[in-house]
């Protein structure tokens, strides 16, 4: 009986030295094996692992990608215009063992400790590259370059801290409240003076085209009346012509024609009234002495 009575317990310890010297490395995580606080052992692979009971100590840490929000910073780009930008990031532990004596804790303390570090980081490299362009380029819908110069200046500061910078992304760029009113105010005034300058422009094209009208206008008014004098001056001639023509083969012909035309012109109309001599020269072939 007291032969069990020692068996018992000494069994019991050491069934729990046994599960004691037991680990097991999740295929998410890895871990490393410390002794009195010193790496002994650095498993990056899952299953079963075994280390010194009461001596040693497994420390765990996560391997896989995770994320990283920033908090809403103030920067000022070339042009001296803030902006308010956050970030997103995707970051991954590669060197257990730096990061843990980067950090000096294990467990969720540690991803606490290096977001932490890993925000400040992040933070100073999007100080330092927007702070490098004006801000129609952090506003503009291309900012991939940006994005890509932020998280190469990341990735290296953050090396020392044994994790790797996968990807860095803005999600925000915004103007801050209290610049918004006059930022818009600006922009209203720049584009009423962008459409003042065009309608002036329009203006002038149009009174160059209206001048340029007008000009040939007068041009083809001044040709027209050119030709038209001509054919005029013409006709006139011809006219003239036939006139000298039929005057000289009949004169006597031609005067009374001429006279019948004169007599039809100046007794138009019902109320017609003429004042002149009776022996004037327009009456002589309606007298019947001259009608021969």
């Amino acid at each position: 009986m007291a032969r069990m009575n020692i068996i018992v317990p000494a069994l019991v310890v050491l069934a729990g030295l046994l599960l004691s010297s037991v680990y097991i490395v999740d295929e998410r995580e890895r871990a490393l094996v410390l002794q009195f606080g010193e790496v002994k052992v650095d498993r990056a692979q899952p299953g079963l692992g075994f280390k010194i009971p009461l001596v040693q100590s497994v420390a765990r840490y996560d391997k896989r990608i995770l994320s990283l929000s920033t908090p809403p910073i103030e920067v000022t780009p070339l042009d001296d215009r803030r902006l308010v930008v956050d970030a997103f990031a995707r970051w991954r532990i590669t060197d257990a063992i730096e990061f843990r004596e980067a950090v000096s804790l294990s467990g969720p303390e540690s991803l606490r400790a290096a977001e932490v570090r890993l925000a400040g980081i992040i933070e100073n490299a999007i100080r330092e590259v927007l702070g490098s362009v004006p801000s129609t380029t952090v506003l503009s819908d291309d900012r991939t370059p940006l994005m890509n110069q932020i998280r190469n200046l990341a990735r290296k500061e953050a090396a020392a801290l044994g994790v790797d910078v996968i990807d860095v992304r803005l999600t925000r760029t915004d103007l801050p409240e209290q610049n918004l009113a006059a930022t818009f105010d600006r922009m209203r005034a720049e584009r009423d003076r962008e459409a003042r300058d065009e309608i002036a422009r329009g203006g002038e094209a149009a009174q160059r085209v209206r001048a340029s009208a007008d000009r040939t206008v007068v041009e083809l008014t001044s040709e027209a009346r050119k030709q038209s004098e001509i054919i005029r001056g013409e006709a006139d001639a011809s006219r003239n012509a036939i006139y000298a023509e039929a005057f000289e083969r009949d004169p006597e012909f031609f005067a009374f024609t001429r006279s019948l035309t004169s007599y039809e012109r100046a007794l138009k109309g019902g109320n017609s009234s003429i004042v002149m001599q009776p022996d004037s020269e327009f009456f002589d072939y309606l007298r019947s002495d001259k009608a021969e």
